[in-house]
């Protein structure tokens, strides 16, 4: 009888972990913020008291639901506003910017040497000279753009709007000022707030409007 409830325990979680993957979204594990992975963790960490306990099963399933609820509205969050995804998920930062390292960005982020270092490796960088600009992203992994990777060595696709709102450190990552944006949506006949993704490249900005997503309000 007891390997018959372990059995249907077991069946049972492993449905609702499925569900639950699912209902939060097609991320690999190397993509997850900090939050995710919190989230994740404890989980895995309920589930196993779940199994591990012989009494009241289901009772201790209800935490892992209302982690389950407060990832989704969080997610939900997230997406309409974006100076609440920053603070839970951070932002993309510059790590080495015309070949020269931003010591500064380095210590805000509590990243050493050797991590730099350890990560270039892995992309086949032997040597930091090799590199013209290298980015942090918000899931650890470090994106390297090499001094030969392109002609035009200067511009790389940085994101300069994102929903709606300026991205300045990466508008002066790229030598360019707030005249210039400004000047160049009027152009354009567009305000910020009108635009939902912009990235400069070659000196031009290339531009997606809220009005040319299919259905914003839907995400």
């Amino acid at each position: 009888m007891q390997y018959l409830t372990i059995i249907i325990k077991t069946f049972i979680i492993y449905l609702l972990v499925a569900f639950i993957f699912r209902i939060m979204g097609k991320r690999e594990v190397g993509q997850l913020g900090t939050f995710d992975l919190v989230v994740f963790i404890l989980i895995a960490e309920l589930v196993a008291m779940a199994i591990e306990h012989e009494n009241n099963f289901l009772f201790n399933l209800v935490p892992v639901v209302i982690l389950v609820i407060l990832q989704i509205l969080i997610s939900k969050i997230s997406l309409k506003n974006t100076k609440f995804r920053r603070f839970i998920d951070g932002k993309p930062v510059v790590i080495i910017k015309k070949g020269l390292i931003d010591f500064k960005n380095m210590v805000e982020q509590r990243y050493t040497l050797d991590d730099l270092l350890l990560q270039l490796r892995e992309k086949d960088v032997r040597s930091i000279d090799e590199v013209d600009y290298a980015i942090l992203e918000i899931n650890g992994k470090l994106s390297v753009f090499k001094k030969d990777d392109k002609k035009d060595k200067n511009i790389y696709p940085l994101p300069i709007i994102l929903d709606g709102e300026v991205q300045f450190d990466n508008l002066y990552n790229i030598g360019k000022s707030k005249r210039w944006l400004l000047n160049t949506l009027i152009s354009k006949k567009l305000t910020v707030d009108q635009v939902f993704y912009a990235f400069s490249k070659n000196n031009e900005l290339y531009i997606i409007k809220n009005n040319d997503l299919t259905d914003k309000n839907a995400i």
